[in-house]
């Protein structure tokens, strides 16, 4: 398999290339092979998607296995074991969120949970991927109240042994959310918080949940391309749209991820866009992270302008002229705290503000930084415009992001907020005109 894998790496490329562009999908490889192998990734699988989407979700794996990456998957069977209860007559009962689990729900529940487990290794195996179904030996745990809850589990301790030696022989870990006490006692325990304490234990670099709705979704059903919980969380709680499942995901990756190391994120996506998902800047799903202050300046001060210059500089591989900036119009800048991503408005036409320069780092860029930067820009502008040459990798990206697009030659104009037609026509005639301040080779 060592042998094949540059051949593997190239063929990869050239399908992630379809989804966005082969640089975004080198960019975004790259980053991710610099990680441990135990640490790339953490994969929690609800039951519904296990049942419903075994096969999308065991393409993905394994497309993500062939790319020598090596997500740890954990899963639920919760469907899976509401529907073996109902048949054998067995009550349903929860308490706190968590299934109240009696002898009779666990002489159920076992048998369920290992076929769900095996499931997902044969669709892995029937793929070529090398696949370990874990049962036991993960997470220790004690009875959390054995009179209200029954066999339910609070863990005490992850042994990441097993983990480690699947993938150290090559296998993918497929984990289940049973838990054991020293004495060998078998425990129910709860999916997101078996999910919740593996995370903890691994601090790998991405946290994906796989779920039918394929993100979180806004008032309007449609999903949340990114979130920043250090600059959206308080404003998304306050919102009346924001209840039940989506208020306690929420509450729960925060909790998770204020434990986690900054560069730690979470995708919530479907089984079928996970690729798309990790590998392209626009993303298939919600990307969630701690995220960093976006501050304003109305004036850009000596300090700030000679980071923004070694920022846009290191980023395009180009040299700005020494007067560059002094030759505009200044409505303000956009300036993210690490230094990694900016946005410099300009005056424009009839008051529109001009977008004049977008710069994210590509590591910034894979942890959704960009995004945030957006979503801030977008906030305080309604109106914008802003223009990138047609070969910009980002074109795309821009495109999903404008209202109207205009193409003009080399260029390719874009808007926001703006719909007098007369008015689009000045937009971009300025734009195709406007200085970009760099040195011309």
């Amino acid at each position: 398999m060592e042998t094949d894998m540059p051949e593997v790496r190239r063929t990869v490329i050239e399908l992630l290339g379809q989804l966005g562009s082969s640089r975004e999908a080198r960019q975004y490889l790259k980053q991710f092979s610099r990680i441990e192998e135990s640490r790339f990734a953490v994969v929690k699988v609800g039951g519904a998607v296990m049942r419903d989407h075994l096969d999308e979700m065991a393409a993905a794996l394994a497309f993500l296995h062939r790319l020598g990456l090596t997500p740890i998957v954990l899963h639920g069977a919760g469907p899976q074991l509401d529907e073996a209860m109902e048949a054998a007559g067995v009550p349903i009962e929860k308490r706190d969120g968590l299934r109240v689990t009696t002898e009779d729900v666990m002489a159920v529940a076992r048998p369920v949970i290992y076929r769900a487990n095996a499931a997902l290794v044969d669709a892995l195996e029937a793929r070529g991927v090398r696949a370990r179904g874990i049962l036991h030996g993960v997470f220790e745990a004690q009875l959390a109240d054995r009179e209200r809850l029954g066999l339910v589990g609070e863990i005490q301790r992850v042994e990441l042994e097993p983990v480690q030696t699947a993938i150290a022989s090559g296998s993918l870990p497929v984990v289940a959310c049973l838990g054991e006490s020293p004495a060998g006692q078998v425990m129910n325990i709860n999916a997101d918080i078996a999910a919740r304490e593996l995370v903890w234990a691994v601090e790998p670099h991405k946290v994906i949940f796989l779920t039918g709705t394929g993100g979180l979704l806004d008032y309007s059903g449609r999903v949340i391309s990114a979130i920043s919980l250090r600059t959206d969380y308080d404003h998304l709680l306050a919102q009346d749209w924001v209840h039940s499942g989506m208020r306690l995901k929420l509450q729960q990756i925060k909790e998770m991820l204020d434990r986690l190391p900054p560069e730690t994120s979470v995708s919530i996506t479907s089984a079928e866009n996970l690729t798309r998902e990790l590998f392209t800047h626009t993303g298939a799903g919600t990307l969630i992270r701690r995220g960093e202050a976006i501050d304003w300046y109305e004036a850009v001060s000596p300090e700030h302008r000679e980071q923004l210059q070694i920022l846009l500089e290191d980023s395009f591989g180009r040299n700005l002229r020494p007067d560059w900036l002094e030759q505009r119009e200044l409505v303000g800048l956009l300036w993210a705290e690490s230094g990694r991503a900016a946005a410099l408005i300009t005056v424009g036409v009839d008051g529109v503000p001009y977008l004049d320069k977008f710069v994210v780092t590509p590591e910034a860029q894979g942890e959704g930084l960009g995004a945030a930067l957006w979503q801030a820009l977008r906030q305080r502008f309604p109106t914008l415009y802003w223009r990138a040459r047609a070969g910009n990798p980002i074109a795309g990206w821009y495109f999903q992001q404008a209202h109207t697009t205009h193409r003009q030659g080399e260029w390719i104009v874009y808007s926001i907020g703006v719909e007098d037609f007369e008015l689009l026509g000045r937009l971009t005639g300025d734009a195709r005109h406007r200085d970009s301040g760099w040195v011309q080779a």
